[in-house]
């Protein structure tokens, strides 16, 4: 079985190294004029580049038993984007070998997302995305910014670390505080907006350099970003809204309609925090796709070893007539990348890290 190595970042072109920190408990941080926020990845029995096998208590909790994966962000977009816009999931730089494997594993996926739309067979560069709201197995919204709130209250809600020491669960009771329609409009019209004073401030005034105005954002994002998880702050009294959901069943049900996704927009005062996870690929012995029923398929015959790669991006339309060369991503959020780990020289020794196949890529930025 080779091994794999990690990347992360805020576009495709900016992906560092964070192999160091899987399984860690450790973030990485993402940082640019469109998001910023923190990633951490979990992988069952990982090999690190000394040939450990890495394990963490993340795969030993109750309510993540059978997950062999788990890919955890935290954080918020810097611009107000539509629910329906925000999407995850995978790009390919090249043409996929579609087997029986891959094309039971789509049909699978299909069926727990019916959301997710594809075009594997793209001639191109092959693609699965699905809005981001309906297609995460563990979701959570916070409004982090209310003038309501008192500063004990505000302190309180900037201490946990990311990733959390309990595993992130499913939280829109203030999603309502997102939706655009009539009744959430009246809650918030109640309300002054910071969204406005927050692009003010990006945008930097007379007397401030843009290089100032951006270091204040981020330093408030940073702030932010330290909301604790798997807990509710209620800040408002009232009676509970119809997009306030029992389980993440309940949730991806209602934001499969693509209505009520236009209805949802996140922009700098939502926090999102997600857990990407499944336990239908095995890393270990092998790399294997295993689905209920006890089919189980062998991957590694079939991987041509390119990364593959779990993005979050802004929805693009394809040109008309282009839609199997043209992938529908439009701006990146967030992207991490597994790829094989070929660090090692013929001789079996570790590269220097001036060596040219090292990709010119930089060391993580981690998070304590």
């Amino acid at each position: 079985m080779p091994r794999l190595r990690v990347l992360a970042g805020p576009s495709l072109e900016t992906l560092v190294p964070i192999t160091d920190i899987v399984n860690s408990g450790r973030a990485h941080a993402i940082s640019s004029d469109q998001f910023e926020g923190k990633i951490a990845v979990y992988v069952k029995n990982f090999v690190n580049a000394e040939g450990r096998c890495l394990t963490s208590e993340y795969f030993e909790r109750e309510d993540r038993r059978g997950i062999t994966w788990s890919v955890q962000v935290q954080g918020r977009f810097l611009q107000p984007h539509s629910a329906n816009d925000i999407l995850f999931g995978n790009i390919f730089d090249k043409p996929l070998k579609v087997t029986l494997g891959i094309e039971c594993g789509l049909k699978f996926m299909q069926f727990v997302d019916p959301t997710l739309e594809h075009n594997l067979t793209s001639t191109s560069k092959p693609w699965a995305l699905s809005p981001l709201i309906a297609t995460m197995p563990h979701f959570a919204h916070e409004r982090i910014r209310d003038p309501l709130m008192s500063d004990e209250q505000e302190s309180d809600l900037f201490q946990s670390p990311f990733p959390p020491a309990t595993s992130v669960s499913d939280d829109t009771s203030q999603l309502r505080l997102a939706s655009t329609s009539s009744s959430a409009q009246l809650s918030r019209s109640q309300t002054p907006s910071s969204l406005s004073s927050i692009s003010t401030s990006w945008s930097s005034s007379s007397d401030t350099s843009h290089a100032s105005a951006k270091s204040s954002l981020r330093e408030s994002v940073k702030k932010s970003l330290k909301v604790p998880l798997g807990k509710t702050h209620s800040r408002r009294n009232g009676s509970k809204s119809g997009i306030d959901f029992r389980t993440p069943g309940e949730r991806r049900s209602y934001f499969s309609d693509a209505q009520n996704r236009k209805d949802i927009v996140f922009g700098p005062e939502d926090l999102i925090t997600t857990d990407f996870c499944y336990g239908y690929l095995e890393f270990s012995p092998t790399l294997a796709l295993r689905l209920p029923g006890g089919m189980s398929f062998d991957l590694i015959r079939y991987w041509d070893k390119h990364p593959v790669k779990f993005i979050c991006c802004e929805r693009k339309q394809p040109s008309p007539g282009a839609e199997d060369i043209e992938q529908p991503v439009g701006q990146i959020f967030w992207c991490v990348s597994f790829e094989e780990d070929d660090t090692d020289d013929d001789d079996g020794g570790p590269r220097g890290p001036a060596d040219k196949r090292n990709n010119g890529h930089i060391g993580a930025r981690d998070i304590d």
